[in-house]
């Protein structure tokens, strides 16, 4: 599978300008890509202010997500500020080339800048289905809680997205290097750089590690485009021979 990270800046609360910047950068692709991962909040940055921002699965950025997916005949993925029901959720969407959606809800809110405040946890995890892969999608403080993500469905992908800030990077190294090992499986995360409205700094350290906990891609602070092809059958391969998954507790997630 050939995945195209997009390490950028944001422009705060302001989706028009973000959609025009991702576009022009997914458009220079000139590659055949499988699936393109955004950062978290990709439209707007990690606002507090939902009410000013939010859009719905109806919305310009939802169509326009549908759009480039079938131009470019990929998936795309990355979350965004969605209003249903009369709540706001922090939303991963993942976008098939067909234009078909399937969505995660952030589970683990982050109450240290007040998230749960402002926005309501999802309560499922998802597994997407996609091109003989099994793809875990999560987000940024996700990463904290290795229950959530405990690979007992086989996935053979785990992505994170995110607006990690600087001051805490080297848990974001550690902590993904950490869920590679323990689920045997391809780890991607993807974060923002540049500083935000609040003030913090971001140097990205968007990144991707295999199943044995090696580097493929290592942490990079520079805004840009990057690809990375991944090979299922050395994952297979090197379960089969290693077979630590076998050996995990057993135990139910309520």
């Amino acid at each position: 599978m050939k995945i195209t990270l997009i390490q950028s800046s944001l422009f705060w609360e302001n989706p028009k300008v973000n959609r025009n910047y991702f576009e022009e950068q997914i458009n220079a692709i000139s590659e055949s890509i499988d699936l393109i991962v955004l950062p978290e909040m990709f439209t707007t940055g990690f606002t507090m202010d939902p009410s000013a921002v939010f859009e719905t699965m109806q919305g310009e950025t939802v169509l326009w997500l549908q759009s480039l997916a079938k131009a470019k005949n990929t998936a795309i993925t990355g979350s965004l500020v969605i209003k249903e029901n009369n709540n706001f959720f922090n939303r991963l969407l993942f976008v098939f080339p067909s234009g078909e959606i399937q969505s995660y809800d952030k589970k683990h809110l982050f109450t240290l800048a007040g998230e749960d405040d402002e926005y309501t946890a999802g309560r499922n995890k998802l597994i997407i289905e996609y091109n003989g892969w099994k793809i875990c999608p999560l987000i940024c403080y996700d990463l904290r809680f290795p229950v959530f993500s405990r690979n007992t469905e086989d996935y053979d992908l785990l992505i994170y997205v995110a607006n990690w800030p600087e001051k805490r990077i080297s848990a974001w190294d550690t902590l993904l290097k950490a869920r590679a090992i323990e689920n045997m499986c391809y780890t991607i995360g993807v974060n923002r750089v540049g500083q935000d409205d609040n003030k913090f700094e971001h140097n990205g350290h968007s990144q991707v590690v295999d199943f044995l906990g090696d580097y493929i891609l290592e942490p990079i602070e520079t805004e840009g485009v990057f690809i990375v092809e991944l090979n299922k059958e050395e994952l297979l391969s090197a379960r089969k021979k290693f077979n630590f998954l076998n050996d995990q507790d057993s135990f139910i997630l309520i």
